[in-house]
Parts: structure tokens; C-alpha cells; sequence
């Protein structure tokens, strides 16, 4: 595979390219970083530190990731696996139901509004908001939500938190000119999820 990406290419297309090649999966953090890597134009090219440009990046490669499995569904040529800790290309196996029933986080990806809508201030909220749901008793839940685990198509084991606290460790430690906030967030939530599941 040539270092740089087709820039001709919709940003599906490229997603398609890179999950071809790891037949396994990726995670999301390591499909933004190989896009990064391979000079993909499609998502901002800023560090991932500042809270809106990851949202950002974070909402394009969902995107992508909601119009390809669409894409491949329509043509009956694979099946996407999408979740925050393992994207993955499978077969694709008639009868299943998944993408005809309501799915909201579906349909918020493929609203290209919510991006356009979403400034610095509403980024900070979904972050404050963490704190306070958690005061009110939804802990578990708030700690799950800001992992991205609420969804995740893979079984909530304490490995499974663990990794991905290790890629938001690294995403947003201060001293790769990471949010201390955030990574306090972090630290607390799993500190929350290891009383529920336990340490690995």
C-alpha cells in the first residue's frame, strides 16, 4: 500500500481501503492515525488535543464509516462492524435485521448538521455533563458513555476497558498537550468501571 492516500477518494472509500487491508479490525483511534499517517485530506490535519477538532474528526470518520456499511449492505459485498474499540469489514450474511431496525446513533452520524452545529461550547457541555450525571447517581452509565462503550458491539470485559483506556490516556495526556480536565474525566471514569467489572 503506497504511503499516501487516493486524495480522489471519498473518505469511505480510503476507510475501505485502510479495513481491507487489516482483515482483524481496527479501533477507531488507530484508523484515525493510520488516515493521519497516510496525509488523508478528509479530516483535519490539527492535533486531536483541542476538544472540537476530535469531535470533529471523531464525527467525519463515523460518518464515513455509517455511508460505507450502507454502501456495502446495498450491494450485499460485506458487513460493518462499527464501534469505538473494533471497526471491522465480515461477510455479508442474508436475513440480518440490524441495519432495517431504528438506530439512533446511525442516524446522528449521517446528519451532517450535528457537525455543523456542534461548537467548542457544546463539546465542553458533553464533557460537563459527564460530572453531573454522575453526581446524580448515573455513574456507571456517564463512565460507559465517555469510553464510548454504551454501544459497543464487543462484550464489556475488564480487558476491553482497559484498552480503551489506554488509547484515551494517550490521546489526551497533557504532556502530549492533552486536557488535564479531560484526563482527570478519564481517570474517574475508570475508576467507576473497574467497581462494576473489575481490574484485568
Amino acid at each position: 500500500m503506497n504511503d499516501d492516500l487516493d486524495p480522489s477518494l471519498d473518505l469511505s472509500e480510503q476507510v475501505h481501503q485502510l479495513l481491507c487491508a487489516t482483515p482483524t479490525g481496527l479501533a477507531e483511534y488507530d484508523l484515525i492515525q493510520q488516515l493521519k499517517a497516510r496525509h488523508c485530506t478528509h479530516i483535519p490535519s490539527l492535533p486531536l488535543t483541542d476538544h472540537l477538532v476530535l469531535f470533529r474528526t471523531h464525527f467525519l470518520v463515523f460518518n464515513a464509516l455509517y455511508r460505507l456499511r450502507e454502501q456495502l449492505w446495498a450491494t450485499q459485498s460485506g458487513y460493518l462492524q462499527i464501534s469505538a474499540l473494533s471497526i471491522r469489514l465480515l461477510p455479508y450474511q442474508r436475513g440480518c435485521t440490524e441495519l432495517s431496525e431504528h438506530d439512533p446513533l446511525r442516524d446522528y452520524y449521517l446528519d451532517m448538521s450535528q457537525l455543523k452545529d456542534t461548537d467548542e461550547q457544546d463539546v465542553a457541555k458533553l464533557l460537563s455533563s459527564f460530572w453531573s450525571r454522575m453526581q446524580g447517581g448515573e455513574e456507571q452509565r456517564a463512565a460507559l458513555e465517555l469510553f464510548e462503550l454504551t454501544d459497543c458491539a464487543l462484550a464489556l470485559t475488564p480487558a476491553t476497558i482497559k484498552l480503551r483506556y489506554r488509547q484515551l490516556v494517550s490521546l489526551h495526556h497533557p504532556d502530549r498537550g492533552g486536557s488535564t480536565e479531560r484526563l482527570q474525566s478519564i481517570n474517574k471514569a475508570m475508576e467507576i468501571l473497574e467497581r462494576y467489572y473489575g481490574r484485568p
